[in-house]
């Protein structure tokens, strides 16, 4: 079968690719590279010149006068040239209702151009998109990213403003045609389920690939000091409640810190920051989720103990009796309270770490998810 994966979001359609191919599948990618974390694409939509040192500065200039991207009509127009590569193929999965990032009606316009020329056509529910968003605007969860925009947290509103979009009618009329068109929905996580639950369109979960032939397991013991990793990227830091680590680290090192190492990286590619995390015994991954996202997932697989969603819907759904990941609640106190019980009992640090490597292997296997979405797309 020949299939092409729209969008990155985390590495996601880079792993799904590398399953397919053990599978004997022919796999193409076009991406924008996730930004800054730049990752593989076997055909790039990225602005390459609005993000360089030279077109960074009218960028800027622009953007400052009238609040629009130029990055946007960039990464659409080289989305255009790349079209007649884009034939042809069996099975197409965009990674969200937006994947190529352009402005909406060049993204429209795009796809229209893409559907008429390539057979059956899926979309991921990965991130936020109309409905999602919708979803979250009604407030029907205990949590989600947007709870410091309900909060008012001055400083996370520019964060939100992007979301926007998702709800204007411009990005409507995208979703309202994808909806027409393509055979179904995935989601690719717990916290997209309760959002399709009822959508006619909707397939079912399928979890995060994550290539653990790639990614080795180290045994995590403590013999000195405990390291603790958080990875933040500034564009999206409140809507993964990194503020409440922060809080959380502040108390951890007044009492700590002689026992702990804390080390803090921001928007740095990823391969630099797989580097950092490496060291790491525990990782601060994000905070209102009910799953994992793919960070989390590849921190697990390594034996570290992540921070993150593990919900009672995420225990239940995978049947759990032991933990294999903290479920970070949005609550500093339950952070320091997890944080201080790991510093003081060391060794469940790596008897957690010895059942996420397991956990991973056991429901994330890239080619056990590939098999699962090929399942799918051909039914």
């Amino acid at each position: 079968m020949r299939i092409l994966l729209v969008g990155e979001f985390s590495r996601l359609h880079n792993s799904l690719k590398e399953g397919l191919l053990k599978l004997g599948h022919e796999v193409v990618i076009v991406s924008n590279g996730d930004g800054f974390k730049n990752y593989p694409s076997d055909y790039s939509n990225r602005a390459f010149w609005c993000e360089s040192k030279l077109g960074n500065i009218p960028r800027q200039l622009i953007y400052r006068i009238t609040k629009f991207d130029m990055s946007k009509i960039e990464r659409g127009l080289r989305f255009y040239f790349l079209l007649n590569k884009l034939k042809g193929f069996d099975c197409v999965q965009l990674i969200n209702e937006a994947p190529i990032q352009t402005t909406a009606k060049f993204e429209l316009y795009l796809l229209k151009k893409l559907f008429k020329q390539n057979h059956k056509f899926f979309l991921l529910c990965s991130g936020v998109d109309y409905v999602t968003l919708n979803h979250m605007l009604d407030k029907k969860e205990r949590y989600s990213i947007m709870n410091p925009y309900f909060e008012r947290i001055k400083e996370s509103l520019i964060q939100y403003e992007s979301m926007w979009e998702y709800n204007s009618k411009s990005h409507k009329k995208i979703h309202d045609f994808l909806y027409k068109k393509i055979k179904g929905v995935i989601a690719s996580d717990l916290d997209y389920v309760n959002p399709l639950i009822n959508n006619p369109k909707f397939l079912g979960m399928i979890p995060n690939p994550i290539n653990i032939s790639t990614i080795e397991f180290v045994e995590n013991p403590v013999k000195d000091k405990i390291v603790i990793f958080l990875g933040i990227n500034n564009g999206n830091s409140y809507k993964k409640g990194i503020h409440l680590f922060e809080k959380a680290l502040e108390i951890i090192k007044q009492k700590y810190a002689d026992k702990i190492e804390i080390i803090v990286t921001r928007n740095i590619p990823y391969q630099d920051y797989i580097k950092q995390f490496n060291k790491a015994h525990i990782v601060l991954d994000q905070i209102y989720a009910y799953d994992q996202g793919y960070n989390a997932l590849e921190a697990m697989a390594k034996g570290k103990v992540v921070f993150t969603g593990a919900e009672k819907e995420f225990e239940d759904y995978f049947n759990l009796s032991e933990k294999v990941a903290v479920n970070a609640l949005p609550n500093v106190e339950n952070l320091v309270t997890e944080l201080f019980y790991l510093i003081e009992n060391p060794n469940e640090i790596q008897a957690i770490g010895i059942r996420a490597r397991v956990f991973v292997e056991k429901e994330h296997d890239y080619v056990k998810v590939a098999e699962k979405y090929l399942k799918v797309w051909e039914n």
